[in-house]
Formats: structure tokens, sequence, C-alpha cells
């Protein structure tokens, strides 16, 4: 079927009562009648712009006002009776008892539980038939294909459907014996899932992961094996990554009391003790108010080694400090190294920039998992002999107090890894002890650190004293030409070769060079991005020279990428799943492509933030998502993910499946999903209907909540709810035993 037109289905079915020449044909003539309608009303592809909800609450309003709940992919409108297949036969033994909150109101800028919690109607497939728009799930093959005229007439359409099935509906209640009550779910599946999907649950057996590590395992960090095998750690390499040879499937544990985390914006102020149990920054940092226990709860103060007075009084200085700096407008993404818990991030939510904060697994125990756990964005990583996961130039700017990385040693190695993600004319801000302390290992590291950011070309633009704080920061901005480099009698650092991709950065080794800052009118970097938040939705200036991923023009599959997923998000997802939006937070875009899919949900004003996952083995549309104002990050799905366990709320998969299938074992990749879920968090997937099919098998032997389910002509898509169980028996994992 061509991407983004509408086939509809036959209006009949076979039945023992059509038994008759006279009535056959006459049927059969009805059905020539409505297709030759269906067909008659499919008006021709062409661009246009399509007017969607522009927030959540106006989202709400208009199905206040239509009572219908849609899904809505591709103009493929799926009725309401017909989508959310809701599997009320699977176990959630522990979800309800579990899923205390510490408010009983909602947040500012989310949703009461009610108006959230989507239809949970079982397929009847009798009426499916009659009303099923035939149009693919799958994104990528109608990118740049919707249109105003097509989207209209399948809403329209769709209004005029659920008027006809809420009266059939109506009157087939009245009807039902107790014999239809008592159907299998097997048996109200569409044919084509009759035909392709066999539920045998019992096929996988789960168990527990027994490591050291316990219930805060992390597969590539806690490979002891590997780590003793390391020639040297002098650069860090034992908090790098080290992937088992044989890829596990077995679960996380999870610590002993856990519960429901606290919803945001609370959480960034405290979180339950148990979900986190550790102390020992409490003990180490509790004067500078990184962290405290309070009874029952981890209290954060909001302060930081170098701003103890709270991170806001920090963020403000540092505006003062260099105005043009202009948090949340210029200044939209930011990398924070050695983030601590990731305060400096979690305020500067209040500027409307996001913050890709990371620090490695050591000795600051559990700070990445604090983070996470107070809903703020933070990722497990180290500077040590890798490259950051991370596309060149796309940082705005980048921040390091006191992150106890030593910029100045081997040439300033570790700094040119920081100038190869930094873009054209970014700001990179160190408040450090060697910028304002006098004794003499502060002073020697000041003076190496001034020779290598000259050799750099970095222009040190100001030196600033926050005398509440009693510290100080040094700002430099790397430049947006190649004249300094040009000028420089000495080629040290050196700059890079042609060959080297600066954004090749999947398990790719550090580089002491650099790259050359890009010129051309039509290349990336050249000119700043627009500013925030513009830069969200209109197609940067060196699009314009380049394909998109289907072929188009990259410009029009943006734009059309766009419009999907808000049409996407507002049809279906908010209403139409199950989905307690309330009670999500930490959002995970595992094949994110364009970054339509985390662009819609900022700008219909979800309270939300996605880490956008480019797989390695996908057109390398990461620049682009930083180009927009948000962030994400390189990942091999083969391979578990630089997170804690129990770190997301939502975990989105489109197409990811189906491309990985061939090279990643899809047991192992449910097991890691599994490990970064959360309790009665949520995962969705867009795939084809075997894919589909599968994992739906596998979600029931998880003992999971299967809140929708819906496969039709080999296309699907699933809705699935993790709950608390874990299984029983235990399986020893000897690389994970330190």
């Amino acid at each position: 079927m061509a991407p983004g037109k509408n086939s509809r289905g036959g209006e009949g079915r076979n039945s023992s009562s059509y038994c008759s020449t006279v009535p056959v044909a006459v049927f059969v003539a009805f059905c020539l009648v409505g297709i030759w309608i269906a067909m008659s009303s499919i008006v021709p592809i062409q661009d246009s712009v399509m007017e969607v909800p522009e927030t959540i609450n106006e989202v709400k309003n208009i199905a206040n006002q239509t009572g219908s709940r849609q899904f809505e992919d591709k103009l493929g409108d799926i009725p309401p009776e017909e989508s959310p297949r809701r599997d009320s036969q699977t176990p959630s033994p522990q979800s309800e008892s579990h899923s205390e909150s510490v408010e009983a109101e909602t947040p500012n800028g989310q949703i009461d539980d009610n108006q959230l919690r989507g239809s949970t109607k079982t397929l009847d497939e009798s009426k499916s038939d009659k009303s099923l728009d035939d149009s693919k799930l799958g994104t990528e093959n109608s990118v740049g294909e919707v249109t105003q005229q097509d989207e209209t007439f399948s809403e329209t359409k769709e209004e005029e459907i659920k008027k006809n099935l809420d009266s059939e509906t109506n009157q087939s209640t009245g009807d039902s014996n107790v014999e239809s009550h008592e159907t299998s779910k097997e048996e109200t599946l569409s044919e084509s899932q009759k035909s392709s999907i066999s539920i045998d649950s019992s096929k996988y057996d789960w168990k527990l992961c027994n490591t050291t590590s316990g219930s805060e395992y992390i597969p590539c960090l806690d490979n002891w094996k590997a780590i003793r095998k390391l020639p040297s750690i002098s650069h860090y390499e034992h908090r790098e990554r080290h992937c088992p040879d044989e890829v596990s499937t077995c679960l996380v544990s999870l610590p002993e009391g856990y519960r429901s985390p606290i919803r945001w914006p609370k959480s960034r102020e405290m979180i339950w003790y148990n979900n986190a149990p550790h102390t020992k920054l409490v003990e180490s940092k509790g004067h500078q108010n990184w962290i405290k226990v309070s009874g029952e709860y981890l209290s954060f103060p909001g302060g930081g080694t170098q701003f103890k007075h709270g991170a806001l009084h920090y963020i403000e200085f540092i505006q003062k400090s260099l105005p043009n700096i202009a948090w949340g407008k210029r200044s939209r993404v930011v990398l924070d190294v050695g983030c601590g818990v990731a305060s400096f991030g979690g305020y500067l939510f209040e500027k409307d920039v996001l913050t890709m904060s990371f620090a490695p697994k050591d000795v600051h125990e559990a700070q990445v998992q604090f983070a996470l756990e107070r809903g703020i964005p933070a990722i497990l990583g180290v500077m040590g002999t890798k490259r950051l996961p991370f596309p060149g130039s796309v940082f705005d700017l980048l921040h390091c107090a006191r992150c106890r990385v030593p910029w100045h040693i081997e040439g300033g190695k570790l700094l040119l890894e920081l100038n190869r993600v930094l873009r054209p004319g970014g700001y990179f801000v160190w408040s450090a002890t060697p910028v304002y302390q006098k004794d003499p290992e502060n002073v020697g590291i000041w003076k190496d650190m001034r020779t290598i950011t000259k050799s750099m070309c970095w222009d040190l633009v100001v030196i600033a004293k926050d005398k509440l704080n009693g510290v100080a920061a040094a700002i430099y901005r790397k430049p947006t030409d190649n004249e300094c480099y040009e000028r420089r009698l000495k080629n040290e650092p050196p700059m890079c070769s042609e060959s080297d991709d600066p954004n090749a950065a999947w398990n790719v080794s550090l580089q002491d060079c650099m790259h050359k800052v890009p010129l051309g009118a039509s290349e990336r970097g050249t000119i700043w991005p627009e500013q925030w938040p513009l830069r969200l939705e209109k197609p940067p200036y060196w699009l314009n020279s380049q394909t998109g991923v289907n072929g188009r023009d990259a410009s029009v599959e943006f734009t059309a990428d766009y419009k999907h997923w808000k049409v996407v998000i507002s049809h279906s997802y908010l209403n139409g799943m199950g989905i307690n939006w309330s009670s999500v937070r930490n959002v995970m875009d595992m094949r994110a492509l364009y970054g339509g899919f985390a662009a819609a949900l900022k700008a219909l004003k979800f309270n939300v933030w996605v880490m956008n996952v480019v797989p390695i083995d996908s057109p390398d549309t990461l620049p682009l998502i930083y180009e927009r104002g948000l962030f994400g990050i390189y990942h091999d799905w083969c391979e578990s993910f630089s997170t804690y366990p129990r770190s997301y709320d939502l975990l989105h998969a489109d197409s990811l499946f189906s491309t990985i299938k061939e090279r990643c074992n899809i047991v192992a990749v449910i097991a890691e999903v599994d490990r970064m879920l959360r309790p009665e968090g949520y995962l969705i997937i867009r795939d084809n209907e075997e894919i589909i099919g599968e994992i739906e098998n596998m979600a029931k032997s998880l003992h999971w909540d299967i809140r929708s389910s819906y496969a039709k002509n080999g296309e699907g898509l699933l809705c699935l709810q993790k709950t608390f169980w874990r299984p029983t028996e235990v399986e020893t994992i000897v690389s994970a035993i330190a």
C-alpha cells in the first residue's frame, strides 16, 4: 500500500445466514458501492499545513467536546471501540498496593488520572472490520506524506464511524449473552492476528539476576570479569563500558521496600529512601547541601560543591557574569560534566534549559541514580579513553563545577573531547579551585589550562567571582572560524584529518586533535541555531540541501514527522491507551529518527523530558535532534544501556525491534527494557504484526498489563505496563560477581 493513502476494508463478512443467491448478490453489490464511495472520497496527496492542538489542555477540550478517543497514525484512524484492547487477564499482583503517591493533587502542567485513563474495551471483530482504516502504522513510510485534506477527511470520518459504532455497541450490548462474555481474548483478535500469533508464554523462563550489584545491576558497567583483566586503570578504564560476551536475559530484583516514585516537581526535592538506599553522599556531601536524610525520604536542598547556597543563585550568577549566555534562548542544550546529583540541571529546567548530566559509577555512590529518581536527565559516563556518545558540535554550553576531571594533563586530551562536542561559538563554564585559589598546585593547574586553551584558540571571556558561595568561574568561548588555527606558530594540538568524522562517537577512541570549524553556507555549524523555542519546529538552514531518510527533501520530512507525532499523541497516546501521564516524567524514545516524538511532547506541554536514542545502525539524525533544542545519545541495542535499573517511566519503540532482530537477541532486549523501566511504567511499541505478537507473548510471561493491543494488515501497536512481579528462581551472572 502506498504510504499515507487510505484504503477502506471490505464492508461485510461471510456468515451462515447468507445462504441464498439473492442476498449474496445484494451483499456484493453493496460492497462495490461502498468501495466506490470510499475511493471517491480520497483526496490527492499534496504538501500543506495541518492544524493540531497546541497544548494538553487544548487536546483535553477537544476530547471533551467530541467525546472521542482516537488513534491516528498517518491518516489511519482506528475506531475507539477497536483500538485499545485491554487484556484484563494479565495479572498485576502488586501494582495496586505499591501505587502510593506523596500528593493528592496533580503537579502543575500534569493531568488528573481520570482524564488520562483511556478506554479498556475489548476488540469487537464484527465491528472493527466495518470501520477499519487500513493505513500502516509505521512512521518512516509516511514521513512527508501527511496532508491537511487527508487528515481532515480522516478525522471527519472518524467522528461518523464513532457515532455508528456507539449506536451499534449500545444495541449489541442489550442482545449479548453469557457465552459472548466468556469468549477468550484469542477469539476476539482479528483474523490476521489469529493466523500469525501463537500465544505460548510458557516458553519464556525468567529468572532473577544474582550479581554483586543486586538491584542496581548494570551489565556493561558491572562486568567484573572484564574489569579484573584490564592492564591499566590510569585513564578510568574501569569506569568505562565493558559488556559481557553473552547477553543476559535475567531480570533485576527490586530493592526491599521499593515503591512508586514521588512525582515531579516534588521529586526534585525529595525521593523515597528505599528506592535508592544509599547514605555515603549524605556523610561526605551533606555540608554542601547535596543530599540529606529526612525520615523515609532523601531530600535534596539544591546545593552542590560550588553552589552550597543553592543552584538557582549559581545559575543566576553565571547569567550575570556573561549575559550573552541567555539561558533558555541562546543556550538551550547543556552538558554537565561530573554532575553529582544533577541539581544544576534540575534547576535549569526553570530557565527552559535541557541539561545532559553525566557522571561515572564511582565513589560518589548512586549520584546518577539519585538524579534519575528525582526526575532529572542523567546518564552514566566517564571522561576516559573513549569519545562521549554524542555527535560533534551539538552542545550550546558545557559546565564543570569541581568535576574532578584532569583537563590539564596529557596536552589537554580530555579538553579536546569537550571541544569536539561544543558548538562553534559555544561556552565552557569552568568553576573550580584553580580559577580562584592561589596554592602552588592550583596555580600550576591554572597555568597549564591557560596554555592549553590558548593553543586551542578558546577565548577566555570572563573570570567572575561568586561572593555568596566564595567561588569563581572562568568562561571560555570556542571560535566560530579557522583564522586562529591558521595563525598558530605550532600545530599543537594538531587539526584532525578530513577523514576523521567528528560525529563518529560510538566505541571510538579519543583523538588528540581538533576539527576545523565548518564554513560552507550549507554546512551545520556555520550559523548559531534559532533561538529557543523557534528552533524546536523550524527546519535548520543546513537541512535544505540534504535528502531525508526516506528519500525526500529532508526539511519536508522534518516538518511532516513533527506534525505526524503531534497528531498521534493528541489523538491516540493521550486518551486512547490507558496511560496515566501524570505519573510519567522520564521518557526514552528508543529509535528517535528526527526527534519528532519528543518535539511533539514538548510542544503539547507534557511535563516530561525525553532521552532520544539513535541506534548505531540507523541513519545519523542525532545532530538534527540537538539542533532543534533536544538531546540524545548513540546506542547499540544489542548491549545494555548505561543507566541504573528503574530509570524511566515510559519507553517508546517505533519500528525498533524489527530493525534489530537480525542482530540482537530480542528476549535480551526486552529484559533490558524491563531493567530500565520502573514498575507501573509503560512501553509503547509500533512495529510489524509478528513483532507485536512476539512481544505481547513475552509481556504476558512477565505478568505485565496489556493496556492496549492492535494489529491489522501486518502492522501493529502495543501498549504495555510493567508490574511489580519478579520471578523466584535465580540465575548467577558469573561476570558480575566481584
